[in-house]
């Protein structure tokens, strides 16, 4: 008996340092924890131009008293698609363009918080106007996830998450769906609980909330 529980235990801490060294490993990567269904992209092949009226990137940020929300507009952008998968992609967002959607656009506090998220605490917009996006891989074994190089304020991290892409009348729209990204590996370290200790209850999420949708056409 006592030989047995020694052999369970021996396989049970085995067990939680493969985990943890999992964990270690992809701490620079960050991924939309969300299981994706199986499907396949039936579009033409050939290269799509995102239409820049009818696609935005959708961003949400929280804090212990709430949630603010709001668009940053697509500069430019384009992917390809072959053989029913795509096959690679950039996408470049103009950060000046960021809006803050909770709050009436005519309320000075709009004006402030938008601002306040132009600044350096944030994006700092004046020296990094533009955020981009290059596709590297492609997973559709289990539904769709996108695997990419999101650089902000001059750092690059890859990030992962589930998206849906489907014909549309005018050519072929993508969506990714919503999915978490750490703001404090991109350098923005404003109120942060795990940057500063002496914050109390009057810190911001570090993590905030990302999705977007792409209209585009050959």
């Amino acid at each position: 008996m006592k030989k047995s529980f020694i052999i369970v235990l021996f396989l049970s801490l085995g067990f939680v340092a493969c985990k943890n060294e999992k964990k270690a490993e992809s701490q620079d990567t960050v991924t939309a924890a969300e299981d994706v269904k199986k499907e396949s992209i039936n579009v033409e092949a050939g290269t799509y131009v995102a239409n820049l009226d009818s696609s935005v990137l959708n961003w949400k940020g929280s804090k212990p008293t709430g949630t603010h929300n709001g668009t940053v507009a697509i500069k430019d952008g384009s992917f390809t698609i072959a053989d029913g998968t795509i096959t690679g992609g950039t996408f470049n967002f103009d950060m000046g363009t960021i809006t803050v959607l909770d709050i009436p656009a005519d309320d000075d506090m709009n004006g402030k918080l938008t601002g306040h998220l132009k600044s350096g605490d944030f994006f700092d917009v004046e020296n990094n106007p533009t955020a981009t996006f290059v596709i590297t891989n492609v997973d559709q074994s289990e539904g769709v996830a996108i695997t990419g190089d999101l650089t902000v304020k001059g750092i690059t991290k890859s990030i992962t998450f589930p998206a849906k892409v489907a014909a549309t009348d005018a050519g072929v729209v993508m969506k990714g769906a919503p999915f978490m990204i750490d703001r404090t590996k991109f350098g923005i370290e404003y109120k942060s609980k795990s940057i500063f200790d002496d914050l109390k209850d009057k810190f911001i999420d570090d993590e905030f909330e990302v999705s977007f949708e792409v209209n585009a056409s050959k």
